[in-house]
């Protein structure tokens, strides 16, 4: 049994990017890493911009102008104007390249055709200069860039509809347990509903990666390496849910020996997760995680995503770590380490009930894990613990 540190250090240590990409149109790209970077083919913006709906002036001694006329965003006009004259404008419309400042509506009156500023003005004021953003042959986003909503919108307003990308891991999901039934069986005594498929499945959906295959397995021997056969033969990585502890029924692990599956790490001194494995045949990598639910997805957050990252071109490390206090005294004698289910508020984090490790309620419920080291704690009220958010955390 190794500690937390060592597993996670092992995992990034085997890690790797996938060499392989893929074009893809913008809108399949959320989550993805850039394959190379990216060169601005125009200016952003392409014109002189009026940042504020006003008027366009001309400057000159006076505070009085003459309205020559208005100019809506998406025209293309180019009115001349002489010092002392000027247009009504809108937000996002261009500025005449005649005009040296652009004046808020709030900051005037006008009368007829005479305009009357209020306040004194600067000159360049409320314009967006041309390629202010970024100009033409810049390279705003580099290779490995993750690119998330904000970064497919930026790519799209430089025209550009498709992008080349590291191409996802191919994952494919094992689910081991006879006692398991699909919420569409019937339900039966010592039967369990299933639900490590949807929730994995889920967490990779989250990371841009659809799996390639869910398979479920007999809890025999024979049935296991038959299954784990089939899953090395498309997958990148393979996610085995259940059946690596040590009961007469759990045979991944013998099924991993007997398919020469090079064992890297198994179990870690850690509550959930302790029965992990983590291997590898030739380039392809499996998990076998715990089948208990929370077990399961604390082990996927804090080794399966940071490799998942790294193969995708990203060069994260997992989960954002932060250092925030904690809301209420806690007390543990676990000599493992432990990963506590948590509601984080930007301000401080809360240890959830219902820790325990077949228990999904706290994870449903929580935005953040709390890391505590080895070796049993006694921790009061605004400590600073070490506190993991999850993806896409939603404070509370």
């Amino acid at each position: 049994m190794i500690p937390v540190e060592e597993a996670l250090d092992l995992v990034l240590k085997n890690s790797y990017s996938l060499k392989e990409t893929e074009t893809l149109p913008l809108e399949e790209c959320l989550g993805k890493c850039l394959a190379n970077s990216i060169q601005a083919p125009i200016d952003l913006p392409t014109f002189k911009q009026s940042s504020m709906d006003g008027y366009a002036l001309c400057l000159h001694d006076s505070n009085r102008y003459l309205i020559k006329g208005e100019i809506k965003a998406g025209e293309s006009s180019n009115p001349f104007l002489e010092p002392g004259e000027c247009v009504r404008i809108f937000t996002g419309a261009v500025v005449p390249d005649s005009a040296n400042a652009v004046i808020m509506q709030e900051q005037t009156n006008h009368k007829n055709k005479v305009l009357t500023i209020e306040i004194p003005v600067k000159n360049g004021q409320n314009i967006r200069p041309i390629g202010s953003q970024v100009q033409k042959g810049d390279f705003p986003l580099e290779k490995g860039q993750v690119l998330q909503a904000s970064g497919l919108a930026f790519l799209q307003s430089l025209g550009i509809h498709e992008v080349e990308v590291i191409r996802s891991p191919r994952v494919t999901l094992i689910l081991t347990g006879n006692e398991l039934i699909k919420p569409t069986e019937t339900f039966t005594r010592g039967k369990i509903y299933e639900s490590n498929s949807i929730l994995l499945r889920s967490a990779l959906q989250q990371q841009g990666i659809e799996t390639q295959l869910i398979s479920f397995t007999e809890d025999n021997l024979k049935a296991t390496i038959h299954t784990l056969e089939k899953a090395f033969l498309k997958a990148d990585v393979v996610l085995v849910s259940g059946g690596i502890s040590v009961g007469d029924y759990d045979f991944v692990k013998q099924a991993l020996e007997a398919l020469d599956v090079k064992q890297i790490f198994y179990k870690v001194r850690q509550r959930p997760g302790k029965p992990l494995f983590f291997g590898k045949k030739g380039a392809k990598l499996v998990f076998a995680l715990p089948g208990n639910p929370a077990s399961t997805l604390s082990c996927f957050y804090v080794y399966v995503l940071p490799l998942l990252a790294r193969m995708k071109g990203s060069r994260s490390d997992g989960l954002m770590r932060v250092s925030i206090p904690i809301e209420h005294d806690f007390s543990s004698k676990e000599p493992r380490a432990l990963f506590l289910k948590a509601s984080f508020n930007n301000k401080t984090v809360s240890i959830l009930d219902h820790q325990h490790s077949s228990m999904l309620i706290s994870f449903a419920k929580a935005n953040a894990l709390v890391y505590i080291p080895e070796q049993g704690i006694d921790i009061k009220k605004g400590a600073i613990v070490e506190t993991l958010l999850l993806p896409n955390t939603i404070f509370t």
